[in-house]
């Protein structure tokens, strides 16, 4: 039986959280509250993760190279990196079981765009609810590592198109292509590169982005979903942006912030979410 992951606590900087059998203590800046859980209860985590100094992991727990874990219907590989991720950002399941919703609620297949697609999280669930998604990431290293979740999640065979590319130029071969999307997933980061270079700057980008994305849509299209871990994007200024993406289009747009629960302790702000949503 693969396990779970869920959020034990956290607090002085960092956050606590179980991997189906291990348990991981990674930053956390926005946690500045102090711990719920005792400080013995932190020190049993089986590896930790630091930024300070020479940083990298403290292994305290021999760890398999990689491990399994359910959230919230998906299961993930999950690993340790030189950079503190582990192939899951646990705040983005708490979209997935309203866009299956949206998507469940078309009666022909929906046509949906993931873009910096990651480890494959919003597409996996996307594809169980009966989607056809095209998985957009620039790294293939974190393209090959979706391309195992789906095959963890027997979707190896859905109807997903996996590709390696930078997100501007992709869209703009798709708007002379023709192809539309029903529904688009967009997490831009606060800075990246393309596979070839390319170099995206969010306050530079986000509205070149949006107008793209605005372009790939199609005639009747089901909803846009916009997240943001960037310092400032908060549900306003993402509500703002998906307003004016949308004008003119019939629909409303809501905004929130993700807001991960613990299990104990106190829940972690991480980032924004914007919800575009067209009449059913």
């Amino acid at each position: 039986m693969v396990k779970e992951y869920s959020l034990l606590d956290s607090g002085d900087l960092y956050r606590l959280e179980r991997f189906g059998d291990f348990v991981l203590s990674r930053p956390c800046p926005q946690a500045l509250w102090k711990p719920t859980l005792k400080r013995e209860i932190w020190d049993k985590a089986d590896a930790s993760f630091s930024r300070e100094g020479s940083g990298g992991w403290k292994i305290r727990t021999r760890l398999p190279d990689q491990w399994i874990v359910e959230l919230s219907q998906v299961k993930f590989k999950i690993s340790l990196t030189d950079f503190g991720h582990v192939g899951l950002f646990p705040e983005h399941s708490l979209i997935w079981n309203e866009m299956r919703s949206l998507i469940r609620s078309r009666t022909h297949e929906p046509n949906i765009l993931n873009l910096f697609a990651y480890s494959g999280g919003a597409t996996l669930a996307a594809a169980q609810a009966g989607a056809q998604v095209c998985h957009l990431d620039a790294s293939k290293g974190m393209v090959s590592w979706a391309r195992d979740n789906a095959a963890l999640n027997e979707l190896s065979h859905a109807p997903i198109r996996w590709i390696v590319d930078d997100v501007m130029k992709f869209l703009l071969r798709e708007i002379k292509r023709g192809v539309r999307y029903d529904g688009i997933i967009l997490d831009p980061p606060t800075f990246g590169r393309g596979n070839k270079g390319e170099v995206f700057k969010i306050e530079r980008e986000i509205q070149p982005l949006l107008h793209l994305c605005r372009s790939v849509l199609s005639e009747h299209p089901l909803f846009v979903y916009f997240t943001s871990h960037t310092p400032g994007m908060t549900p306003m200024v993402l509500q703002h942006l998906l307003e004016q993406m949308m004008q003119g289009e019939q629909g409303d747009v809501s905004a929130r912030e993700m807001v991960l629960p613990a299990e104990r302790g106190l829940g972690i702000p991480y980032g924004s979410v914007a919800l575009w949503k067209g009449p059913l």
